[in-house]
């Protein structure tokens, strides 16, 4: 019989919360067990009941239960970093197409730390590039935007770094909150981290990513404009 999500349990926040004070090899390696069965495993079920969900929203969506694939790895990578930690303290999982440059694709995204969690669609850090050319398509149908960006009323909200002076003068406060910013996310963020110890978080989860459906539309259309040769 095929095992199902269950939910996330506070031994595995507590495991998430202890990474962030111990900090070094021989304590993971100690606990390697409770981040294998209490973090890693929720995860790998979460992305396997998520994934026909996902599929449906795009059938190129990664969707292996895999470090590396749909899940992050606890491993920070401390090469070109000041902060040398050797491990996160917040985990994640993301649907989207594979690509050379992740941080460029539109995901989708789960995350959970030790006192909150939160999920949505955007851009990790995208490029100037991509944010023009999303501009762009704002300025060529401002109405067709706004029914877009109807589809990310609550319990979603925007975030992400805007420009200290707006792009241009005069412009409609609904569009310029998006116009200005230098990459985004749509968002829920959550410190009811109890809410993701019940399998309902499957619901909650589907529920939301479905209701995103209309920006991941057309934020792809953004994506096949970049990837036509000029």
């Amino acid at each position: 019989m095929k095992t199902k999500f269950t939910g996330f349990s506070q031994e595995g926040l507590n495991f998430l919360q202890t990474v962030r004070l111990k900090n070094d090899k021989e304590w993971f390696e100690e606990h390697r067990p409770v981040y294998e069965k209490r973090v890693l495993e929720p995860f790998k079920l979460l992305v396997e009941e998520l994934t026909p969900c996902m599929l449906k929203i795009d059938q190129w969506f990664e969707t292996k239960p895999a470090v590396n694939k749909t899940i992050s790895r606890i491993h920070r990578d401390t090469r070109f970093s000041n902060d040398k930690t050797r491990y996160r303290d917040r985990f994640w999982l993301t649907f989207k197409r594979p690509s050379k440059d992740w941080k460029e694709s539109p995901a989708y995204f789960f995350e959970i730390g030790p006192d909150a969690y939160r999920y949505g669609l955007g851009y990790y850090c995208t490029s100037k590039e991509t944010m023009d050319i999303f501009r762009k398509e704002i300025n060529r149908d401002p109405e067709a935007f706004l029914n877009v960006a109807k589809s990310c009323k609550k319990p979603f909200e925007l975030v992400g770094e805007s420009y200290k002076r707006p792009l241009i003068k005069e412009q409609p406060t609904e569009i310029a909150t998006w116009y200005n910013r230098k990459s985004f996310a749509v968002m829920v963020t959550s410190h009811q981290v109890e809410e993701t110890f019940s399998p309902d978080l499957v619901k909650r989860l589907t529920k939301g990513f479905q209701q995103l459906v209309p920006l991941y539309d057309y934020l792809m259309r953004v994506e096949i404009i970049k990837n036509i040769p000029e």
